[in-house]
């Protein structure tokens, strides 16, 4: 396309949601999660730039609200996006990520994935584990970049958590690049 219109780069964004099939964790009920997922390219004459990037919803447990109360903690439910840029190999190819390498990591850092299709068993695993796991969004992306930061096929990410909050007026973010 670059070339056909004489243009010194072109820029192809393509936005899709990517199912996977995921077993509750203790009914074993199957239902499919959506994932928000992006693919960003570029040709600028000199190269070609490739960018993927994924959006995990995940459930966070609130540390603070877990160390001072006596009845539980407040939860939220969240999203982690990571975009990455692999590296080139020595036969210049690039790298290979896998959309469900990233969505992994993700509800790896979380303190609970998020489940399409959960029965009562499943709730109160969900919600022990959140507990067993508490994380604020900052634990979250500094989780994510360090698990990043020793994959050799990463050349560059950003990784960013918004918790839409149950008890504040107010959502929290964290953003590392």
């Amino acid at each position: 396309l670059r070339r056909r219109l004489e243009a010194e780069k072109a820029q192809l964004v393509v936005e899709f949601p990517y199912f996977l099939e995921r077993v509750a964790p203790a009914s074993g009920a199957k239902a499919f999660v959506d994932y928000e997922c992006k693919f960003k390219g570029e040709s600028n004459g000199e190269g070609f730039d490739f960018v993927l990037g994924v959006r995990v919803p995940v459930t966070s447990l609130c540390p603070c609200s877990k160390e001072i109360s006596d009845y539980g903690a407040h939860n939220q439910r969240g999203e982690l996006e990571i975009e990455v840029r692999t590296s080139i190999d020595d036969e210049e190819t690039p790298q290979f990520v896998w959309i469900e390498e990233l969505v992994d990591l993700a509800e790896g850092c979380a303190s609970s994935p998020v489940y399409s299709l959960l029965k009562r068993e499943d709730e109160r695993h969900v919600t022990m584990k959140a507990f067993e796991n508490p994380v604020f969004v900052e634990d979250m992306v500094r989780n994510v970049a360090l698990r990043l930061k020793k994959d050799g096929r990463v050349a560059w990410f950003r990784v960013h958590a918004l918790n839409h909050e149950s008890i504040h007026n107010h959502n929290a973010f964290a953003e590392i690049e």
